[in-house]
């Protein structure tokens, strides 16, 4: 494995957004088996080491490949752009509203009269919004257009965040 292959080209994937992400996990089953440091427990200390290495890597370009939003950055990363982290912002004036509407509703679920109907609705709103700005991003890419592509990844940032927060809220309405 060439560990200064970008991740796409670790699993034999063509560059792109849009991922078979059930040939993603076969693929790196197979790698992780390959690679798997307790295979390398009794060669030496180098190969153990490079094990290790691969291992870590495996994992670092599965898990940035699997998910949707960790996707985008690095496509945006492999064309120079870094759109990790907070730096990447919006200033969408109607966006940040619908945001704050949002947040707002996230806020009111426990005092709903039927909190998990209203966690329900919040999580396929944003869902929806979310699996758009995908569609979007794949389209901006596909067309070079890098600055939209940023400015749509900065959208997915709320709503990646924003549906964890739900799933958090479900699980504590839940116990």
């Amino acid at each position: 494995m060439d560990i200064t292959s970008n991740y796409f080209e670790i699993f034999g994937l063509p560059i792109g957004y849009e991922v078979d992400l059930d040939l993603l996990a076969e693929r790196y089953r197979g790698l992780q088996r390959q690679f798997h440091p307790d295979k390398y427990a009794d060669k030496p200390a180098r190969e153990q080491r490079l094990a290790e290495q691969y291992a870590s890597i495996l994992n670092q370009a599965y898990s940035e490949l699997k998910s949707p939003l960790q996707r985008a950055q690095y496509l945006l990363h492999l064309k120079g752009v870094d759109a990790a982290g907070d730096a990447t912002i919006t200033r969408d004036p109607s966006f940040l509203m619908e945001q704050m509407a949002l947040r707002e509703a996230l806020s009111e679920v426990r005092d709903a009269a039927d909190p998990f109907d209203a966690l329900a609705q919040i999580a396929d709103d944003a869902s929806g919004h979310y699996l758009g700005l995908q569609k979007r991003f794949t389209g901006y890419m596909k067309s070079d257009e890098i600055q939209d592509a940023l400015e749509t990844v900065a959208k997915m940032q709320f709503f990646s965040k924003l549906l964890k927060e739900v799933t958090a809220l479900e699980h504590e309405l839940d116990e």
